[in-house]
């Protein structure tokens, strides 16, 4: 497994996470398994979304950097929405050159205990995948986590690309376990 430093997002970090995410989520290059090209057009996310998403007091978005010839490279990123009894786990991506390599499960596992050092009182983590993306499914199912009866509507309206085929958001939980 590759060492991973993390650290909480912030501002200066817009114009590269933008970047990342959406060549994560729209293009197929190499080691893509997670990209979403053939199912959704457009941009996952733009600048003003970001600064208006990292702006929110609820939210936190992790990132995590590898160290390459004496620099940080930002590998992958993953947001922490904190909600009344859950914390809801979206802007998941690891860049497509590093996928395959266990980074993802790294992210995953460490926005899940950063979440419990921040919030302890929730009962849940939850996200919304993609109804159709069954290979992404099956991943959260072996990281624990289950498809709900939840299922909602692509949301057209907000600005996240443009569906190529009809889309449902399918929601996934994970109930936490507390030590003690």
């Amino acid at each position: 497994m590759k060492a991973l430093k993390y650290r909480l997002a912030n501002a200066n970090d817009v114009k590269t996470l933008v970047v990342l995410i959406n060549q994560a989520y729209r293009t197929n290059t190499g080691r893509s398994w997670t990209n979403e090209q053939h199912i959704v057009t457009g941009d996952r996310i733009n600048a003003q979304q970001l600064k208006q998403t990292l702006a929110q007091e609820n939210f936190c978005l992790f990132i995590a950097e590898m160290v390459e010839d004496l620099e940080s490279v930002l590998v992958s990123c993953i947001g922490l929405t904190f909600l009344q009894n859950s914390v809801e786990i979206g802007t998941f991506c690891v860049a497509s050159a590093w996928q395959n390599q266990g980074i993802g499960k790294q992210m995953l596992a460490h926005a899940e205990r950063k979440a419990l050092e921040i919030f302890p009182a929730f009962q849940q983590y939850e996200m919304y995948v993609l109804h159709v993306r069954t290979e992404l499914i099956q991943y959260y199912e072996r990281c624990g986590y289950s498809k709900t009866a939840c299922v909602e509507s692509y949301p057209i309206g907000a600005n996240v690309g443009q569906p190529l085929i009809d889309l449902q958001l399918q929601q996934m939980s994970k109930p936490v376990l507390k030590l003690g």
